[in-house]
């Protein structure tokens, strides 16, 4: 980033106001509403900290951006007002994707997004984001909090002058809209594909053509056939953005992202100037949000996926296995690039991967043979 484009963060962040948080339009629940103001039992303006957060996600944006309008919220409550938060949505103070550098700066105190978009920064984020064909939500959780995760995450932001809380996590993902069927590898060669991080460098492998179209621009990208398939997030997000309308296969699983967390950045300095029951405030907000946004985005895309199919009329596909299995060679290689030309890429994989062996083994003999051999989807009759 320029020193112009820097001292322009900087300036922009101390011209802002620092009102109360913004209403959720958008929202449904009594929950998001009560969102749309501080308790009437604290004044903002009388906060000992004014906090500024940005996100990458447009304001108020489905569970995403809601989550983060009832974590300023939440904040303020158990701060008992010491702690306001002004949320700013993407491009509202900075792009959305200068987040992380904007708390960095110290532009602002707090922001969120997802890890593997600071990949160009710090090669080995991309590992506490989702690993195509690696750990899914509940196993990425447990190796964060419980597994040595979360200290090798917070080693690698360490030289940034940020500190990564989980926050928020999209569940397993689709695999992406495709205008035409992929029966075999060869359907993918020549393919013009959104994808980002990990799974877009797998498959270029395959022959795609990989494009980073922002999420603003995939709609008419792909109805105008500037693109042939993209992947978005899931069956809620995908039916907002319409992406049924203009593509018809709509392709599972989601390879490339089968449990990504979001993560809430906080500027070091700026979590050291807080007194210990107000950084305890910002852990325990941190952990409510990542669980209602995986709870929310959970419930949504069960009852989307059901819009899509019954409503909409749309093709639901399985990859090949073939496919899948050669992609997951074409994964290991670029593992492997990877953490040959960074050594802090080596040191947080190999953690990874030997934690992810464990819990494979762990759930081959409960979750998979619950699932495969045990589980009634029958239910009783009522």
């Amino acid at each position: 980033m320029t020193l112009k484009r820097r001292s322009f963060l900087q300036k922009s962040a101390l011209g802002a106001l620092a009102a109360g948080s913004a209403g959720l339009a958008a929202c449904s629940g009594d929950e998001r509403h009560a969102a749309a103001a501080p308790t009437a039992l604290y004044d903002p303006a009388k906060a000992l900290h004014k906090w500024k957060m940005v996100t990458t996600w447009p304001p108020h944006f489905p569970s995403l951006g809601e989550g983060v309008d009832l974590f300023a919220k939440w904040v303020f409550e158990l701060s008992g007002g010491r702690i306001h938060i002004h949320v700013y949505g993407a491009n509202e103070l900075v792009p959305p994707l200068e987040v992380f550098e904007a708390v960095t700066l110290g532009a602002v105190e707090l922001g969120h997004s997802a890890p593997y978009y600071w990949s160009g920064k710090a090669p080995a984020c991309q590992f506490f984001g989702s690993i195509p064909f690696g750990m899914n939500s509940q196993q990425m959780l447990t190796w964060v909090l419980r597994g040595g995760g979360m200290e090798l995450w917070r080693e690698v932001y360490a030289p940034f002058g940020v500190v990564p809380f989980l926050g928020g996590c999209t569940g397993m993902q689709f695999g992406g809209w495709f205008r035409r069927e992929i029966n075999q590898m060869a359907d993918l060669d020549g393919l013009i594909m959104r994808m980002p991080g990990l799974g877009g460098k797998i498959l270029k492998k395959a022959g795609v053509s990989v494009v980073s179209t922002p999420g603003s621009e995939i709609y008419t990208s792909l109805e105008r056939g500037v693109i042939d398939a993209t992947e978005w997030i899931g069956p809620y997000h995908d039916y907002i953005l319409g992406l049924h309308r203009v593509a018809k296969y709509y392709y599972f699983p989601g390879w490339h992202e089968p449990g990504t967390p979001l993560e809430v950045l906080v500027n070091q300095k700026a979590l050291a100037s807080l007194t210990p029951d107000l950084q305890a405030v910002i852990e325990t907000a941190t952990a409510r949000l990542h669980n209602w946004i995986f709870a929310e985005n959970e419930v949504k895309n069960a009852e989307y996926l059901e819009k899509l199919i019954n409503e909409e009329k749309v093709i639901l596909k399985q990859f090949p296995k073939a496919v899948l299995q050669q992609l997951n060679v074409f994964a290991l290689e670029v593992y492997q690039e990877l953490i040959d030309k960074d050594p802090l890429s080596k040191k947080v994989y190999t953690a990874y991967e030997i934690f992810r062996q464990k819990m494979i083994k762990w759930h081959n003999t409960t979750e998979k043979v619950f699932y495969d051999d045990v589980q009634n989807s029958q239910g009783v009759a009522i």
